[in-house]
């Protein structure tokens, strides 16, 4: 039966002969059997797609605080599946191809149905074809991040910002419409169509952009003793805001990631002129160092 039902090896491709040779090679499987520390990280990415597919369902249903709250959850359990990879030592090439598939239900099919079946449903073929424009630029933001991976190591600084708003983030703000609506603006204010046209295909520009966000990595640092009780006191007060106001929350922290875009950008301009400040400085000290041998050269008679 082993040729009717192949062993779990992520690792091996399915042609040896077509396999891409990998510059960083992810942790392999050498015997038959899969540690269950490799599987944890895919079982979040499978979660976080079940809430992806539940806000399709309860988009088409109607119901569109739920799928809110789904592609809330959806983004959150992104978050986490990365981390804990790298935190058991548990990365694959598997799970990040899992994970590229996941985003784009959960962040570019999923918001693109909830805001057709919302808002523009009456538009028809217009609006059938801005969430297409949504969709088909969260694809390309994917794709090129998968390209990125196997890029040549970029500049410690560089970590600080991505290129474009991230999925999950331009998932969370194409959604600024519904929010509006649940803390109470008048419908026909907040499900405009020439609104909602215009700033579904402004949040699938910036995805797709080159313009630098805040990456927001902030678990890799360190925090001082003093700081870590009042650290945990705001984690807890945004997530309880957060069950409690969840629109006024959304709606806060979309239109506050929009106004920090800008101060992003120039951040970037900033480091990178420093950079090539000190890119040239160092180029310039290596060029008036001369070697021994030429120190000592006379011109010929």
């Amino acid at each position: 039966m082993s040729h009717v039902f192949p062993p779990f090896e992520p690792e091996k491709p399915a042609h040896p002969e077509k396999a891409r040779p990998k510059k960083r090679r992810a942790i392999g499987f050498r015997g038959r059997e899969v540690p269950i520390r490799i599987l944890i990280p895919s079982m979040f990415t499978l979660l976080a797609l079940c809430a992806g597919l539940t806000a399709i369902r309860m988009a088409i249903e109607g119901r569109f605080d739920v799928a809110i709250a789904a592609i809330v959850l959806a983004a959150v359990l992104d978050g986490l599946d990365g981390r804990i990879a790298r935190l058991l030592k548990a990365s694959s090439r598997f799970g990040a191809e899992l994970d590229s598939l996941a985003d784009f239900v959960n962040f570019g099919v999923a918001p693109a149905i909830i805001i057709f079946t919302w808002a523009l449903d009456d538009l028809r073929s217009m609006g059938w074809l801005v969430v297409l424009a949504f969709t088909l630029c969260m694809a390309l933001r994917l794709a090129r991040f998968n390209v990125t991976l196997d890029a040549p190591d970029q500049p410690a600084w560089k970590s600080e910002y991505f290129v474009g708003v991230p999925a999950p983030a331009g998932a969370l703000l194409v959604l600024l419409p519904l929010y509006l609506e649940g803390i109470g603006l008048p419908p026909g204010v907040a499900n405009a169509p020439p609104f909602v046209l215009g700033y579904t295909l402004a949040i699938a520009f910036l995805t797709v952009s080159f313009v630098p966000t805040f990456s927001g990595k902030l678990f890799g640092q360190r925090v001082a003793r003093e700081y870590v009780l009042p650290v945990f006191i705001l984690a807890v007060l945004f997530v309880a805001v957060l069950l409690t106001y969840p629109y006024v929350t959304l709606t806060l922290g979309s239109l506050a990631y929009l106004a920090v875009i800008p101060f992003s950008f120039m951040s970037y301009r900033r480091r990178a002129a420093q950079a090539d400040q000190t890119a040239k400085a160092q180029n310039g000290s290596s060029k008036h160092k001369k070697s021994p041998a030429e120190t000592d050269q006379r011109p010929s008679a």
